[in-house]
C-alpha cells in the first residue's frame, strides 16, 4: 500500500492522505460518542437511593417458666362472743365480768402455685379449729336486797317513882318513917287505909297477925 502510494503523483497522496484523517478522526469520534453514552446510561441518578443490605439478628427462643407448688399453713383468730347471764347471788341492778374473753386460733393450710418465684394461685385445702374461742360472761344480779331493818322503838320512859312502899299490893302503903293502920291505935305519922296486901317485908309491922294481910280492921 505505501509503495503503491509513493507511486502516486505528489497531488493525489496529498489528496489520499488528508481523506485518511478524515476517515480516522471520523471513526475516532463515534467511538467516543459510544462510550459516552454508555458510561451515561450506567451512571445513577442524583435522586437514586444506594440499597444497603442490612443483617436481621435471630430471635432467640423464650424461656419456659418454672412453676413449683408448696404447702403453707397459716394461723387466723376467732373472735371471742360476749354473753350475759343472770346470776342470783348478786344483787339486782349489779353487773360485773365474771369470765374474761379469749380469742380463739383456726389453723388454714393452703396449696400455693408460684410461676418463677411469684404466687400465682392459692387453693385452701383445709381448715381446723385448733383452740376453741372463750366466751366473756358478763354476771348479771338477780337478787332482791333485803329490806331496810326497821328503826328501833324508842325506848318507853321510866313510869316516875311511886310514893308507894313496893313491899305492899292492893294498896298504897305510903314511904315514910312510919305508918300505921288508919284508925288504930298508931301515932303516923302517916296511915294507910286497908286491908294491903303484904308481898315483901312488912316493915311497918301492919301484918300483925302474920296472915299475909296487913290492916284488916
Amino acid at each position: 500500500m505505501v509503495h503503491v502510494t509513493q507511486s502516486l503523483p505528489h497531488a493525489l497522496r496529498r489528496a489520499m492522505t488528508i481523506a485518511g484523517l478524515a476517515l480516522v478522526t471520523a471513526l475516532s469520534g463515534c467511538a467516543a460518542d459510544d462510550t459516552v453514552g454508555t458510561s451515561t446510561t450506567q451512571a445513577p441518578t442524583a435522586a437514586s437511593t444506594p440499597t444497603v443490605a442490612t443483617a436481621t439478628p435471630s430471635e432467640s427462643p423464650s424461656p419456659t417458666p418454672v412453676v413449683t407448688t408448696e404447702t403453707v399453713t397459716e394461723t387466723e383468730a376467732i373472735p371471742f362472743e360476749k354473753v350475759r347471764r343472770d346470776d342470783a347471788s348478786m344483787d339486782l341492778g349489779e353487773e360485773a365480768v365474771t369470765t374474761k374473753g379469749v380469742d380463739g386460733v383456726k389453723t388454714l393450710t393452703y396449696e400455693v402455685a408460684f410461676t418463677d418465684g411469684v404466687e400465682t394461685s392459692r387453693k385452701l385445702v383445709s381448715e381446723e379449729v385448733t383452740t376453741k374461742p372463750v366466751e366473756e360472761v358478763t354476771s348479771v344480779g338477780t337478787r332482791k336486797p333485803p329490806p331496810p331493818p326497821p328503826d328501833p322503838e324508842p325506848e318507853p320512859e321510866p313510869e316516875p317513882e311511886s310514893d308507894c312502899d313496893p313491899n305492899s299490893a292492893g294498896g298504897c302503903v305510903p314511904i315514910d318513917s312510919d305508918v300505921d293502920c288508919a284508925g288504930g291505935s298508931g301515932n303516923g305519922p302517916s296511915y294507910v287505909n286497908g286491908p294491903v296486901r303484904v308481898v315483901g317485908s312488912d316493915i311497918y309491922g301492919l301484918d300483925r297477925d302474920g296472915d299475909g294481910i296487913g290492916c284488916e280492921s
